[in-house]
């Protein structure tokens, strides 16, 4: 195996177990509030989650990172999705996440208008936002990428999936309908999420061995032409 292929393999194993570690770590923050919540708040100032959220979105930051450096040559076959590959997407979106896990919002993350809302909110759900919407486009860009089907039609669900969920939920938080289904409904939007950069890192790990078995394969069924 290539010293590059092997960088890719470990970085993008290793990104797939962080992101998961995440995701169990907000889901158990989550179940410790008894109460509904959109899944910022679990790190809103005071809250008792705040810290174990902190290191959800660092491990975020951290795996995504590893996978978009795996994934760096997947490209879409789509002119105005090719702009850049996915994986800049997923490192400009852990940016913003990194961001997001240092200015929190403050207690109760309010809504963007009142006068409980301030900067440090508004830096907050700013970054988040704009994380997720870029995580968004990254599954968008992979959905039409060239030479690997499966990923790009799980790309496709998973896209829809999460764009409709989190579009509802986050209406229901804007127009406060409904609150309560609307939390639930970022939670299932982030798990999916989540879910998909570990697929997307798994996927790459298995092209990449799989690449290597058919290498070996071939180098030891090949016979020489004379002797």
């Amino acid at each position: 195996m290539s010293l590059r292929s092997f960088a890719d393999v470990i970085s993008s194993i290793a990104g797939s177990v962080l992101v998961l570690a995440a995701l169990v770590i907000i889901w158990a923050a989550r179940l410790t509030i008894h109460a509904d919540i959109y899944v910022s708040e679990l790190g809103a100032t005071g809250m008792p989650t705040a810290h174990v959220f902190e290191i959800a979105l660092l491990l975020i930051v951290a795996g995504g990172g590893l996978i978009a450096f795996a994934g760096k040559d997947i490209r879409s076959r789509v002119r105005w999705l090719a702009v850049w590959a996915p994986a800049v997407s997923l490192w400009i979106a852990c940016g913003f996440f990194l961001v997001a896990s240092q200015v929190t919002c403050t207690a109760g993350c309010p809504l963007p208008y009142g006068p409980t809302f301030d900067w440090q909110d508004l830096t907050h759900i700013t970054c988040a936002t704009l994380a997720f919407g870029l995580a968004c486009f990254a599954m968008l860009q992979a959905a039409f990428a060239d030479h690997h089907r499966i990923l790009a039609r799980f790309s496709l669900v998973m896209g829809i999936a999460v764009g409709v969920v989190a579009g509802i939920g986050g209406l229901c938080s804007i127009t406060r309908i409904e609150v309560d289904f609307g939390s639930s409904l970022e939670l299932v939007a982030t798990t999916l999420a989540i879910a998909w950069v570990a697929v997307f890192g798994a996927t790459i790990a298995a092209r990449r061995l799989r690449a290597q078995r058919l290498m070996s394969s071939s180098s030891r069924f090949a016979s020489p032409t004379s002797r």
